[in-house]
């Protein structure tokens, strides 16, 4: 998908067009630069702007400036005219969402030297590929224990991440489940608490307690701490795996959580949400689904997702987990985002 694609101008999918300035490694890093060098925010702020006045502000010289406006142009951020540089009607709109769009690009570059380097080891050893490869140090879950400087740095980043995707996939996800009649909610690896976050905003009878991490809660504290949606959102730091859950929700949701865990920690995780479930509660898995890579092109907004294709997985495991578990009205859709994503919702029983 991409924002030409008129049928998602102006809907939820929207934010999808953030992709479509990500198609390759030099387009990224042009972009990259026009943000860090302050040529982004200076078109923002005065457009159309003059050559002249242009390479003054952002301290490029002429040469430099004319190779970077270049490529803004092929990547269609940029245009020129008689009167000057301005950014083009499509990315103008692509600025809605720039903590996404900035957010990519900082991951992206990262994934995208583990593929130049380790791409070997993807295909044929998983294993050595993840010990290698520098997306998965900075998502080490092991650092969200001890509050280090250094911990809370590399948190801080790859929560970024997550939350600004987290920020624009929950209204899809939304969209799809009403969850205007619950009243307590239970958000399981609930990150930064952005998706609990977007549930209080639409639905303000509903209280959610996100459970993650230590250092993982205390930045997700901050992080919704400012929002009038604040007083509604708690945080429980522990183990999910180790630790005793609350009790007593109408809901509890995974959200972009289940498939950092081989199966045998998914169906554990599974299982330990029943047992706070309440009766006639539900339980709402949202995951991405394997990716699609023999229908289309991978571009370089996808390299992040390509390095954690191994963890993908269809939603037979949870549907069949879920029945094993005694839960009804077991439903699953896919919702096609930049990735399929399945939406499981089933329902525990009242006796």
């Amino acid at each position: 998908m991409n924002m030409k694609d008129h049928k998602i101008a102006g809907t939820e999918l929207e934010y999808l067009c953030v992709d479509d300035f990500l198609r390759n490694l030099v387009d990224a890093a042009a972009l990259t630069t026009a943000f860090q060098s302050g040529l982004i925010d200076q078109l923002i702020e005065r457009q159309p702007c003059v050559l002249a006045s242009l390479g003054e502000h952002v301290h490029v010289d002429d040469r430099g400036l004319r190779l970077l406006l270049d490529l803004l142009r092929t990547n269609d951020v940029v245009c020129e005219g008689e009167e000057g540089v301005g950014l083009t009607e499509h990315f103008t709109r692509a600025l809605q969402y720039r903590d996404l769009l900035e957010a990519k690009l900082d991951i992206a570059r990262l994934a995208g030297r583990d593929v130049i380097d380790h791409f070997d080891d993807l295909v044929m050893d998983t294993g050595a590929f993840m010990g290698k490869a520098s997306l998965f140090r900075l998502f080490s879950y092991g650092r969200c224990f001890t509050p280090t400087p250094e911990n809370r740095a590399l948190t801080r980043r790859w929560m970024r991440f997550t939350s600004a995707l987290t920020r624009y996939e929950a209204p899809v996800l939304l969209k799809h489940h009403d969850v205007s009649r619950y009243r307590r909610m239970l958000d399981i690896g609930g990150n930064s608490g952005e998706f609990a976050l977007q549930v209080c905003r639409r639905h303000p009878g509903i209280e959610a307690i996100v459970y993650d991490l230590p250092l993982v809660c205390e930045i997700g504290r901050e992080h919704v701490c400012r929002q009038p949606e604040a007083g509604r959102i708690s945080f429980i730091s522990g183990n999910a795996l180790v630790d005793r859950l609350p009790r007593g929700f109408d809901l509890i949701t995974f959200k972009s959580v289940l498939h950092d865990w081989p199966e045998r920690e998914a169906r554990e995780f599974l299982t330990r949400a029943v047992d706070s479930l309440e009766e006639g509660g539900t339980l709402l898995i949202f995951e991405r689904e394997p990716l699609e890579t023999g229908k289309r092109p991978i571009s370089y907004a996808m390299v992040p997702l390509l390095l954690f294709s191994h963890s993908f997985r269809s939603p037979d495991l949870y549907i069949e987990h879920l029945g094993m578990l005694g839960l009804t009205d077991i439903r699953s859709s896919t919702i096609d985002l930049e990735t399929p994503f399945c939406l499981v919702s089933s329902v525990m029983k009242k006796k």
